[in-house]
């Protein structure tokens, strides 16, 4: 809304100085500060009227001991989140862009379908919350339309079934007539992934932060076309916009990180991880880095691929020798590292400093090429 206002301002009076709102750095800041200030300002309120709703986070019988200390921590802090990111967004991007059209639509869509499943959990009582069913179904909706805008539109007329190839120079993979359901595939993958992460004081939005801070860097370059042809990839004009998008998404982070790291305030509940997840799998698609998130989202492809890994061979072993047995001790995996008895903090600051190393990797991958 201000990026049209003061746009129309300088198109009519020409003040000196407010030419400065059309560069996409400064609405960035802008948009950053905005989303920052307003999540110190709106995570109080939230927290104690959630505490007075006594809507609190259930803790499973089934995990680790230690976490039972964390009974009567409230959830569903994702509307804090969402909340923070959605208004800058509107305020300083150029909300036309299809770019930022398309993430904000699978971020309130998912961070809805999250909704949902933590109100029929924590409020309703309900032990399973959304069935799973429902959930998968809004998830591949949003792949649906995500998927098929990306397919038609002219935006990506020129790149639409492609992807980029990372390590590799000149070279993108067709998905041709599977693209759409690999965009499906992604989005509700990514989703999902981040909403396993959540599971440790300040883990998931943490690995955010860092992961958006890289995202940042690659939305802007290939919506750059010196940056892009200089580093050889996809040039998609418009989608450098999305940094404003993940500039809020930053601040929100970094804000809602004050009162969820350990000891946590607050949990951000599937409403945060589900639409945080899905705008992730949906800005690396629009941008043709997807073939990059097992990197980038390393740390969420580990915790995936470990709850995968001990259910497959708990059911082989229990199959084969009567008796279920497991990969590690717990998953996902930081639970595994819990039973080590590593402390909490310390888990989730070492999970920082392997997505920190990730990340320089993933945006280094273009230049080894």
């Amino acid at each position: 809304m201000f990026y049209y206002l003061f746009d129309y301002i300088n198109e009519i009076f020409n003040p000196p100085g407010f030419d400065v709102f059309r560069f996409l750095s400064f609405r960035s800041a802008l948009s950053a500060i905005t989303a920052l200030v307003m999540s110190f300002m709106i995570a109080p309120k939230i927290i104690r009227k959630l505490k007075e709703s006594q809507i609190d986070q259930p803790i499973r019988d089934d995990g680790p001991k230690t976490h039972k200390k964390k009974a009567g921590t409230p959830t569903m802090g994702g509307i804090i989140i969402l909340l923070s990111v959605i208004v800058p967004v509107l305020l300083w991007s150029d909300i036309k862009s299809r770019f930022i059209l398309l993430v904000l639509f699978a971020t309130i869509v998912l961070g809805f379908i999250g909704f949902l499943d933590d109100y029929l959990k924590v409020v309703r009582k309900l032990p399973t919350g959304l069935i799973a069913r429902y959930k998968l179904m809004g998830q591949i909706f949003v792949g649906l339309v995500v998927g098929t805008a990306v397919y038609y539109l002219p935006e990506f007329a020129q790149y639409n079934t492609q992807t980029t190839l990372p390590f590799f120079k000149n070279l993108n993979w067709d998905f041709s007539y599977l693209y759409i359901p690999w965009v499906v595939f992604i989005i509700t993958a990514t989703s999902n992934a981040v909403n396993l992460t959540d599971g440790l004081d300040g883990l998931a939005i943490g690995t955010m932060i860092i992961v958006m801070l890289a995202l940042a860097i690659l939305a802007y370059v290939t919506g750059n076309v010196i940056y892009a042809d200089y580093l050889n990839i996809m040039y998609l004009p418009g989608s450098g916009e999305l940094t404003v998008f993940i500039a809020a998404l930053i601040g929100a982070g970094l804000g809602f990180l004050w009162y969820n790291f350990y000891p946590a305030d607050v949990f951000m509940g599937d409403t945060g991880s589900l639409a945080l997840g899905g705008a992730f799998g949906v800005m690396m698609i629009v941008i043709k880095k997807d073939l990059l998130i097992p990197i980038l989202g390393g740390i969420y492809f580990a915790e995936t691929l470990s709850v995968i890994i001990q259910r497959l061979y708990f059911k082989y072993t229990k199959r084969k020798y009567g008796e279920g047995r497991r990969v590690f001790k717990m998953a996902p995996i930081h639970h595994h590292f819990e039973q080590l008895n590593w402390a909490e903090p310390k888990i989730v600051v070492r999970f920082y400093i392997i997505t920190i190393i990730l990340a320089i990797i993933s945006l280094t991958s273009f230049k080894i090429r």
